[in-house]
């Protein structure tokens, strides 16, 4: 039987759990006990013949007062594994870009609530089957397929749920949600709030070139263009519309309807991509990014793919892999080049159903609390995010 812990007994080891315990103490070049953990793969439905199931990696709290509750995190993409989150941002032990093994976080999230990282749609990280979701609707009646299946394997039915994720999980968290308002299944769970970070919940197209301008103003500093070069972005900026629609429109109260923002106005594009001229290293979700890149254990330090000669993807290692309960041989990666969507296409975000315009608003009108926060080194700005949310 593995070792799962550092407690004298397990809180969720039993026959049925035992083929997906890790050992705590069984994982590659952790040289510490993470204590006791669960992680594989279950399917999204009942179904006898089902092939799509979707990878999870489960720490129970170790706050005592935590008995009621489970907190799900989703990394974004779409396609983009949460292992990422976990290894990075809020999981148990961290493995930090430029650094020689991981170390034990002491700001995880179990140690608060019950975690669960979820690998998902079908297709993302350790996932496995064919694409099949074309929607958000798709994605979420998965979703709470494989959740029907997890609570019912650790006995964690009619808990308290939190639902958390960055990025496109501005899409996927809202319309999950949703989805377990609309199930009305106290088994599967009691919705009781959401966190966001750095969200999609409006079309980035349109925003981050409104916003791009104001960004490189606030930072002018870590972009290093010259005065020629930022006069002419400034100009751009101006006769395109965008500075004067930010000036009228980005005020609290919002003084009307929001009308279609300028399109056509090009400042992403012309901004990120004259930023590579004095820093080659420049990153649009981390400005103060300067060379040399450093080695990230998990192939992507920041926006760009970089793996020096030599080094492995830590979650392709044979025996992480095992370790894990994960797809042996599967080849891992952080975001995923194949589709997740039918037709490599988000038929939601297509119809321009953003989160922030529909399901959005009932979600936050019925949780306890409902958290969106912003990093301030990004080109999609705190002002970018409250943009979205004054069309709520």
């Amino acid at each position: 039987m593995p070792k799962v812990s550092k407690r004298d007994q397990a809180k969720y080891l039993n026959s049925r759990t035992r083929a997906f315990a890790v050992n705590g103490t069984g994982i590659p070049d952790v040289d510490f006990d993470v204590g006791e953990s669960y992680a594989g793969l279950l399917p999204v439905s009942n179904k006898t013949e089902e092939d799509r199931q979707l990878y999870f990696w489960f720490f129970p709290s170790t706050n005592s007062n935590a008995t009621d509750e489970i907190t799900i995190w989703l990394n974004g993409g779409p396609g983009c594994s949460s292992m990422e989150g976990f290894l990075q941002e809020n999981g148990p032990f961290l493995w930090q870009y430029g650094t020689f093994k991981p170390v034990s976080n002491p700001y995880s999230w179990h140690r608060l609530t019950n975690m669960l990282w979820v690998d998902q749609p079908v297709g993302t990280g350790f996932s496995v089957g064919n694409a099949s979701v074309t929607s958000q609707k798709d994605v979420a009646m998965q979703f709470l397929g494989f959740l029907r299946n997890f609570v019912e394997l650790f006995g964690l039915q009619e808990k308290k749920v939190y639902i958390t994720g960055e990025s496109y999980a501005g899409m996927f968290v809202p319309y999950i949600a949703n989805a377990l308002l609309d199930a009305n299944d106290t088994s599967l769970g009691n919705l009781n709030g959401i966190m966001l970070y750095d969200p999609t919940l409006a079309s980035n197209d349109v925003e981050r070139e409104l916003f791009a301008y104001q960004t490189y103003e606030t930072w002018s500093k870590l972009f290093s263009f010259n005065h020629t070069f930022a006069e002419t972005i400034r100009d751009k900026a101006q006769s395109c519309g965008a500075t004067d629609f930010i000036d009228k429109h980005l005020i609290f109260p919002p003084p009307g309807p929001m009308p279609p923002a300028p399109a056509n106005c090009d400042l992403y594009m012309t901004i990120g991509n004259n930023a590579f001229i004095p820093n080659p290293c420049w990153d649009p979700y981390h400005l103060a990014n300067t060379c040399p890149n450093l080695w990230d254990v998990l192939g992507s330090p920041g926006a760009y793919d970089y793996l020096p000669p030599g080094a492995q993807i830590y979650f392709n290692r044979p025996e992480v892999q095992k370790a894990i309960n994960a797809p042996l041989n599967a080849t891992w990666a952080e975001c995923t080049s194949q589709p997740v969507f039918i037709n490599d296409t988000d038929q939601t975000a297509a119809a321009g159903l953003w989160s922030s315009q529909t399901v959005l608003p009932r979600v936050i009108e019925h949780v306890s609390r409902a958290v969106i926060g912003q990093g301030k080194w990004t080109i999609p700005s705190s002002r970018m995010r409250l943009f979205s949310l004054f069309r709520i």
